[in-house]
């Protein structure tokens, strides 16, 4: 596998050009993605996916090209009426969160068909291809996309790392970071749009409808080998680079197999192989302590064995 790999970079500008680029999004979308699995608002990485396809047609609409930082900031945009629109939901009504999240993702997705199709019906061909957002197209990255995908995503991390303790409480016991005077409902908006960020940059590489597992399914494997959040961070981002690697890999190697698809399938095997074989979590592991624990209570303890003996 390491010798293939080796071999596609030197040979391959585009296999070296999508790997990098899958590499860039698992890192980011892992590390990101693991407020949202340890908030447990997995649905959020799907409804604000699904919201930005409005802002991408709109911004092409718009200024009539394709460039991708365009289509990117109308993503991103998108994606932070949605988060606004979620907080004024779920403080000023009674709906709950995961209801407000559905009702958002089908509506934002509704209306973003609504402007695709409408795109699509005009004279000029610049809209060809805009509807690969919805599945992604990895293959047309190129080291520009890359370098745009890797700023905006340092950026991102950046923000992070300079609120650490604060996003890190507010994941934990917001009920105590709102007694310590902390901003809860201003630091909230600002985690889900760094989060929206992460989803926006992977939009071209996995779609729409892919993006929620990048998001999510790193983080999730991460936290079946530790309790402890900087390691878990780490390990979301090095399982999200090495399911991004791999599945580009895997798709340069047969025909006919696109790359996000490869890339997700890549990841949920990651979780899989977590789940089973994980240290202290994996079902494998707690099924050895279970014969183990069952093997110890069947044995006769030595009192037991020497009260009847002298019996």
């Amino acid at each position: 596998m390491f010798a293939l790999i080796s071999e596609l970079f030197s040979v391959s500008y585009t296999i070296r050009t999508v790997a990098l680029g899958a590499a860039v999004l698992g890192i980011i979308s892992g590390m990101l993605g693991c407020y949202a699995v340890l908030r447990r608002q997995a649905l959020l990485g799907d409804a604000m996916s699904h919201a930005a396809l409005p802002g991408i047609v709109l911004a092409f609409l718009l200024t009539g090209g394709r460039e991708l930082p365009v289509l990117l900031l109308g993503a991103a945009v998108a994606g932070c009426v949605a988060t606004l629109l979620l907080s004024a939901i779920t403080s000023s009504t009674r709906i709950k969160e995961d209801s407000a999240l559905g009702m958002l993702l089908s509506v934002f997705f509704g209306f973003g068909l609504v402007l695709l199709t409408f795109a699509q019906k005009q004279p000029s061909a610049a809209q060809a291809g805009l509807d690969t957002f919805l599945f992604g197209q990895a293959a047309s990255l190129v080291q520009r996309d890359v370098m745009t995908m890797a700023i905006i995503g340092a950026v991102a991390l950046t923000i992070m790392l300079l609120f650490w303790k604060e996003f890190k409480l507010l994941s934990f016991d917001p009920d105590f970071a709102s007694t310590l005077g902390l901003p809860v409902r201003l630091l909230d908006i600002g985690l889900t749009s760094l989060i929206v960020i992460a989803i926006v940059i992977g939009l071209q590489t996995v779609g729409v409808v892919l993006m929620s597992a990048m998001l999510v399914a790193p983080a999730v494997a991460a936290r079946q080998w530790t309790d402890r959040l900087g390691l878990m961070v780490a390990l979301a981002g090095l399982f999200g680079a090495l399911a991004g690697v791999v599945g580009a890999v895997l798709s340069a190697t047969a025909r006919g197999l696109s790359t996000g698809p490869m890339i997700v399938l890549s990841v949920s095997m990651i979780v899989v192989l977590s789940l089973l074989v994980a240290p202290n979590r994996g079902l494998i592991w707690n099924w050895l302590q279970q014969q183990r624990t069952a093997a110890v209570c069947s044995t006769p303890s030595r009192t037991a064995i020497r009260s009847r003996i002298h019996q």
